[in-house]
């Protein structure tokens, strides 16, 4: 007895779906990574400049907010502990850039009094931080 010849079809592997897949991933990881940019300090009315560059070396970061409370690198800190901490985060570097980010109703003497502490501490540079007009 004979049986039927059954026309075998080669099996494949459909890759369409893992492609799919795999451009969900990528572009969940390249708008995740967009939002990573500007996690530099606290969310504080940066005063607008029409001559602002942004500095991509910045280590250290000191907020000021409207209230007048000092953040150094999102931690809260008092004005008289702010040269001791940002020399410790100096550390053995012969220069750091340091960027002020006050918002703009913030007094001019508590902007002063925090340049003044930061003065202190050898091989800082200042940067003050404004958003582009």
């Amino acid at each position: 007895m004979r049986l039927p010849d059954e026309s075998e079809t080669p099996f494949q592997i459909n890759i369409v779906p893992m492609i799919d897949v795999l451009f969900c991933i990528l572009a969940f990881f390249i708008v995740s990574s967009l939002y990573l940019i500007r996690s530099e300090g606290l969310p504080v009315d940066l005063p607008k400049a029409a001559t602002a560059q942004s500095q991509l070396q910045a280590q250290i970061v000191v907020t000021i907010d409207v209230n007048g409370a000092i953040a150094l690198n999102r931690q809260p800190i008092e004005l008289q502990d702010l040269a001791e901490e940002v020399r410790s985060l100096v550390g053995q570097k012969t220069e750091a850039l340091v960027v002020i980010n006050a918002d703009t109703r913030v007094t001019h003497g508590a902007v002063v009094s925090a340049i003044d502490r930061l003065n202190q501490v050898n091989g800082v540079k200042l940067a003050i931080a404004a958003e582009k007009q």
